[in-house]
């Protein structure tokens, strides 16, 4: 405990470094991913192949990704750049499958509603479909930020500074106090972003409050007629 209080410096340090490689590849991945869960839920024939596609890309372990991009993209192999592409493109692998699971699970007749009304492609998918898929999209959003904050650690193998650091400095140096410092603090911030997520969400998305509460309260109601209707045929 004492190397803690001594370095609380150097954890925060760590910890906005980390914050700075983490924010900018969740944000991308669903940028990215919309446009590619769209097509593959629009076009059926797509479909598979983008999604495929997407889960290799995940499959590529991070250090050879970590080694290889450096030579695709033209940027150094210590360079944040590097870590926040990589973070960027296993996040895309995941958001794609919940983007396009997500756009599915609206009912067709919203959809035709919607079109019969006057919403054409893009203005049914921004302001029908989209919102009605927010609750799959943010859990989808929510495990990709977790992830990325547990990746992000990888980056201290090849010298990006991170609370991954903690973990390499406190292992060669023989600290398990900074080990312990770098694991708490990890899991601590994926927590927080988390809890972020979980909050945003709530503000930009209150009708699932009122569903869920609308809900609870109809459903005594409905089972009480079929209860009466059940005991009035015997």
């Amino acid at each position: 405990m004492s190397w803690i209080w001594s370095n609380l410096d150097l954890i925060r340090d760590r910890t906005l470094d980390h914050l700075f490689l983490s924010v900018p590849p969740i944000v991308l991945s669903v940028l990215i991913a919309l446009p590619l869960g769209w097509l593959a839920n629009r076009y059926r024939a797509s479909r598979g192949l983008i999604l495929t596609a997407s889960g290799l890309l995940y499959a590529v372990p991070s250090l050879p990704l970590l080694i290889v991009l450096p030579i695709i993209v033209g940027v150094e192999t210590r360079s944040p750049l590097n870590l926040i592409i990589a973070l960027t493109l296993y996040g895309v692998a995941l958001m794609v499958r919940v983007v396009a699971d997500g756009l599915a699970s609206v009912d067709p007749d919203v959809r035709q509603s919607a079109t019969a009304v006057g919403f054409s492609g893009w203005s049914g998918f921004r302001q029908v479909e989209l919102p009605l898929s927010g609750p799959v999209l943010l859990a989808g959003i929510r495990v990709v930020a977790v992830s990325t904050v547990s990746l992000a650690t990888v980056g201290a193998v090849i010298g990006v500074k991170s609370l991954g650091s903690l973990f390499t400095d406190g292992f060669q140096r023989g600290i398990q106090a900074e080990i312990i410092a770098g694991i708490v603090t990890t899991v601590l911030l994926a927590l927080v972003l988390d809890g972020l997520l979980v909050a945003v969400g709530r503000l930009a998305m209150p009708w699932t409050r009122l569903s869920r509460r609308g809900g609870a309260a109809a459903r005594p109601r409905t089972v009480a007629p079929a209860s009466l209707g059940g005991e009035a045929a015997k």
